[in-house]
């Protein structure tokens, strides 16, 4: 059975980035839905055991629409520390981005853009290949980089475009969720606003552990 992560935090830590409303609802509302949709539509099937990350590079339609939401929304929601330990890049990750954006706000103003660009709902990764070259993708309402499948030109389900270059199964390590949801009681419209005060409570303490696969 998949459960309701925790969140490491109390709901108004993140607090005035993301207030605790809009937290209570992502969290305790949106993200509870998708798991208790997701334990109904495996009960019974092939998927009932499998790990979440397993679920959603074999399924499609509506498990994959719900495995891929509860994966996001959990690795979404513990990027985030209201006092990070590490609030810019450190170590291997910040000589990549470093090495590929030149500069760490040169980085940011393309996750950045490709977060305001992003046509309707969705989300957008920060992700490492097997050999740690990053990319920045762009996906669908519940797209994940782990679906992505290396040497395919193919559209995967959930993405919005392919890249090239690409060598190995991607490895998420930061999002921007774009949803209306994950931020609308807070900022309205006002998505860029949003998007740029994210990069306030992002802890690249964990972030590295991710590119590093710790």
């Amino acid at each position: 059975m998949i459960t309701l992560i925790d969140l490491p935090y109390e709901l108004n830590a993140l607090e005035p980035v993301i207030s605790a409303q809009t937290l209570s609802f992502h969290h305790g509302k949106h993200l509870q839905t998708y798991v208790d949709n997701l334990n109904k539509l495996i009960a019974g099937t092939e998927f009932e055991n499998m790990q979440l990350e397993e679920i959603v590079k074999k399924s499609t339609g509506a498990i994959f629409n719900n495995a891929g939401q509860i994966l996001n929304h959990n690795l979404y929601f513990t990027q985030f520390n209201p006092h990070p330990s590490c609030p810019t890049p450190i170590g291997h990750l910040k000589a990549q981005i470093e090495k590929q954006w030149g500069t760490l706000d040169a980085f940011k103003a393309d996750f950045d853009a490709k977060g305001v660009s992003l046509f309707g709902s969705g989300w957008v990764w920060l992700s490492a290949d097997e050999q740690g070259k990053l990319f920045i993708t762009q996906e669908g309402p519940a797209g994940n980089p782990i679906t992505r499948i290396p040497g395919s030109s193919s559209v995967i389900p959930g993405s919005t475009h392919v890249i090239p270059g690409q060598t190995g199964h991607l490895r998420p390590l930061l999002t921007f969720d774009v949803w209306e949801h994950a931020y609308y009681l807070d900022y309205q419209n006002r998505r860029a606003a949003h998007l740029n005060a994210l990069w306030q409570i992002f802890d690249w303490t964990i972030i590295e552990k991710r590119y590093l696969n710790k």
